[in-house]
This record gives C-alpha cells, sequence and structure tokens, in this order.
C-alpha cells in the first residue's frame, strides 16, 4: 500500500499533468495555425498590388453599339402664296422628283381705281371683272407623296404646311454611352451592320455622330425617376447618336434591331498598357510605375489609340516599364489564381 501511495499516485498525477500541458499547447498552437490558413484561403485577403509591363502590340480601336433602323424624317412642303386652292396635279402615294407640281394657287390680282368720268352727268364705268394669277406649289424634295392636305376651293395661307413628301429611304441609329463618344471623336465615314435574322453584314455610309434624327416617344420611368448613385458615369447614355444611311437594295425595314461596328483607327507594332493601368483615357494620362525597390511612382503619359482592353501609349515609358495593373483607390477584380482581392491601401 505504501508503494502505492508513494510511487503509483504521483507518476499519475504526472501523467495526467503532462496530458494537460500538452492539450493547452495543441489548443494554443493549432488554432492560430488553423486561423492563419483560414485567412490565407479567404476571399477576401490583402495581397500586393499586381504589377505587368508595358508590352508592343496592335490596337484597333472598334466600337460596337446596339441601335435600330429608323425611316428618314419626310419633308414638309409650305404654301408659296396666299389664295385659293385650284386644281390638285398629285395624290397621295405619287413618286415625286423635286420640283414636280402639287397643286395650283389662284391669287387675286389688284386692279388700279378706275378713272373718274369727264362728264359728272355720264354714268359710272361698270366695275372690272376680278382677275387672279395661278402659282403653282411644287414638291420640295424627291420621294412619295404622303400627305397632302389641301382641297379644291380651299383657301391657304403663303407659309402654311400642305404637304409631306417621304424620301422612303432608311437610318441606322445607335445611342453612344459617354466612354463611347469619346472613343468616336474622330469617326470615319462608314461602318459595318448587322441585322439578327436579315441579311449579311452590310456597309452603311454618310457615318455622324450628334443628337438623333428623329426621337421615338419614351415610355414612363417604371423606377420613377431613381438614379443609381453606385453606376458608372462613363456607362450612361448622353443623348449623342452615331448614325449612317441604309444603301439601296438592302431588303431591312424600320423597327429592326441592328448592331453597328465602327472602326475608328488601328496601329501595329505600338505600346500597349492595360486601360485599367491608366487613369485617363482620351490625350493624356496617369500611370504607375514600380520601381526596383517595389514603390510606385505616379507619371503621366500620352495616350493613343485604345480598343477598350488595351490603350496606346506614346510617350511616357517605354517598353518592358512594370506599371500597377490596377489605378490605386479603384475597385479591382477578384484574384482568380489565389481567390483573394487585391488591396489598394499600400
Amino acid at each position: 500500500m505504501g508503494v502505492v501511495r508513494t510511487i503509483v499516485f504521483p507518476a499519475l498525477r504526472l501523467i495526467v499533468w503532462a496530458l494537460i500541458a500538452v492539450a493547452l499547447l495543441w489548443l494554443a498552437f493549432g488554432r492560430a495555425g488553423r486561423e492563419e490558413a483560414d485567412a490565407a484561403a479567404s476571399p477576401y485577403a490583402v495581397v500586393d498590388p499586381p504589377a505587368v509591363p508595358i508590352t508592343r502590340g496592335d490596337v484597333v480601336n472598334t466600337v460596337s453599339l446596339q441601335g435600330g433602323i429608323q425611316a428618314d424624317p419626310a419633308a414638309t412642303v409650305k404654301s408659296t402664296a396666299t389664295g385659293t386652292v385650284g386644281r390638285l396635279r398629285a395624290e397621295v402615294g405619287q413618286v415625286l422628283e423635286e420640283g414636280d407640281p402639287l397643286f395650283t394657287v389662284l391669287v387675286p390680282v389688284e386692279e388700279p381705281p378706275a378713272a373718274a368720268p369727264v362728264d359728272p352727268a355720264a354714268p359710272a364705268p361698270a366695275p372690272a371683272a376680278p382677275r387672279t394669277r395661278t402659282v403653282v406649289v411644287s414638291a420640295s424634295a424627291a420621294g412619295t407623296l404622303a400627305t397632302l392636305d389641301v382641297l379644291p376651293q380651299q383657301e391657304v395661307a403663303v407659309g402654311a404646311a400642305v404637304a409631306t413628301v417621304s424620301p422612303g429611304t432608311l437610318t441606322v441609329s445607335a445611342p453612344l454611352t459617354q466612354a463611347q463618344q469619346f472613343r468616336l471623336l474622330q469617326p470615319p465615314s462608314t461602318a459595318q451592320v448587322t441585322v439578327p435574322g436579315g441579311p449579311g453584314t452590310f456597309e452603311c455610309s454618310g457615318l455622324r455622330t450628334g443628337a438623333p434624327v428623329t426621337s421615338a416617344p419614351t415610355a414612363p420611368d417604371p423606377t420613377g425617376g431613381y438614379v443609381d448613385p453606385y453606376a458608372d458615369p462613363s456607362s450612361s447614355m448622353t443623348g449623342a447618336t452615331v448614325s449612317c444611311a441604309v444603301p439601296a437594295g438592302v431588303q431591312v425595314f424600320a423597327g429592326l434591331s441592328a448592331t453597328v461596328d465602327v472602326t475608328a483607327g488601328s496601329a501595329t507594332g505600338v505600346l500597349l498598357a492595360p486601360v485599367t493601368a491608366v487613369r485617363g483615357s482620351v490625350g493624356t494620362g496617369t500611370v504607375w510605375v514600380v520601381g526596383e525597390d517595389g514603390t510606385p511612382t505616379e507619371t503621366d503619359v500620352t495616350l493613343g489609340l485604345t480598343d477598350g482592353t488595351n490603350v496606346e501609349v506614346t510617350q511616357g515609358v517605354g517598353e518592358g516599364t512594370r506599371v500597377l495593373q490596377f489605378v490605386p483607390g479603384t475597385d479591382t477584380p477578384t484574384d482568380t489564381s489565389g481567390g483573394g482581392m487585391y488591396g489598394m491601401g499600400y
């Protein structure tokens, strides 16, 4: 019994205390290791901002727009005289050339007052019959007579709208965002148009930018005028459009949707930087050059063409210069290789 008390029990106590110490060490260091592993695997881990080199390549400034086909507006014909409508010389639906007669207007001619008779007793001369002159109102443009809003014997005034002539031509029109408008500061004269389910891609001519030719009725805003405070301002529509004429012989119709591809310049073998690395997109901008010690330095650059992914750099940095892939202080996409977000708080 004395052996149990003096040897066995103390040995058991030592074993129990040892087990407790091991358990405490495991809880302390094992848990910390797991937390570090979980932090490394977290999708919100903060890592150093990536750098990319300035490379040499080709760039094509092609802007793809979503728009539609619309009929060109009709030309308004105005009366060129005040008087009574005489004979109608055209009818609605008739194909006209510019200058073709539409109708005549009988304009009264004022006669000079009759001379007083020499003999006061002589009877007064009979009043002269009223005279008129005929004025022909003609088509102001070539096309199809869409409306003719006069009738024989109707009184018309000079400058009154009396008819419309539809040119029978179509235009492709597409709205521009702010960023797209900057990319088309010097647009070409043609564009490539694709109509889903219609003819193959065709070239339209007379490309122009500016306000839309016609304004379609707008539906009520279901949001009640709400403006998303987090929306990118450069992605909002500016009210400007790009439009070009549908060539004759192309079988399309007003109201159809269309994709308009406008290529406004290309360059080969030029220095390129990701658009995400540049603050600014037109003329001049800024990049952050990474030095040998890893310190980024803000550097001014001169910019050329862009394809929306890369932008041409004409001055400021050379080939192989490493720059931050993302402008400091801006949101950056998820790192697909490591599952983290690039922290920009350096």
